[in-house]
């Protein structure tokens, strides 16, 4: 009964309580509305740039070494944010690799925040563009921002403001995956133009990530997958797993 209870109170108060927290778009300037599809157009148009921009020009170096300084650069870019939003300002620890990672890509996971040991920690083994943004998301959550539309925006923001070009790449590449299938959905030829101009490192980077996730598409998947669609709208995240998508509101705003 005391370790159980013991376990409720951290997770309440290193958790669960934020999903009633101030939002982090408060914080800042931004009215999000409506947008039409001109600008989700104009939105992706800029992202492929900035992707081409940033495409790594060879093969990238993700070992264990490669791992230590990607964390690393996490740490640093959140930590540079900030500065720049005293609303993330304060410490934060290096982010961890799952050593047992196919226990995340069974359930379809990139990263998970333990609110019983306050750490962040990701997928390693997933495509590796994927990497920099997951780390920044899942410190975000250390911050007590906790509604995921909001993590993957503060992982976007802190990813391309970074010094380090991969991350950069990162932020902008998932930020054209969100944005890219919302504008696929209201133009499909215009997503179709849009993706045609992506330098190819990024669209062999979507195959790859699109093949690896496949893999463990499965129950396991789904079960997980409707788990956590019932645990954010339990956390008045009504919208569950859609939430994620959300993102590309405040990127319009």
């Amino acid at each position: 009964f005391f370790t159980v209870g013991l376990l409720a109170f951290l997770y309440t108060a290193n958790c669960g309580v934020n999903y009633y927290r101030k939002p982090f778009s408060s914080y800042l300037d931004l009215q999000v509305g409506k947008a039409n599809t001109e600008d989700l157009k104009a939105l992706c148009q800029e992202l492929v740039e900035k992707i081409n921009e940033t495409a790594p020009e060879g093969p990238v170096d993700m070992g264990l070494l490669a791992q230590g300084k990607l964390a690393r650069t996490g740490k640093a870019a959140m930590e540079k944010l900030g500065e720049e939003y005293p609303a993330l300002s304060g410490c934060y620890p290096v982010p961890k690799p799952v050593m047992v990672s196919w226990i995340l890509a069974v359930q379809q996971l990139c990263g998970v925040y333990s609110p019983f040991t306050v750490e962040a920690n990701y997928n390693w083994q997933m495509t590796g563009y994927n990497i920099p943004h997951t780390i920044c998301h899942e410190l975000s959550h250390l911050q007590g921002y906790m509604r995921e539309d909001e993590a993957n925006f503060i992982g976007y923001l802190a990813c391309t403001s970074s010094e380090d070009r991969f991350f950069r790449y990162s932020g902008y590449l998932t930020g054209w995956v969100y944005a890219g299938n919302a504008l696929a959905k209201a133009d499909y030829e215009g997503f179709i133009e849009l993706y045609k101009k992506l330098d190819e490192k990024a669209r062999n980077d979507l195959e790859e990530n699109n093949i690896f996730w496949d893999r463990f598409e499965g129950k396991t998947a789904e079960v997980s997958t409707k788990v956590n669609d019932t645990y954010l709208k339990a956390h008045s995240q009504t919208d569950g797993v859609l939430s994620y998508g959300r993102m590309v509101d405040l990127m319009l705003a």
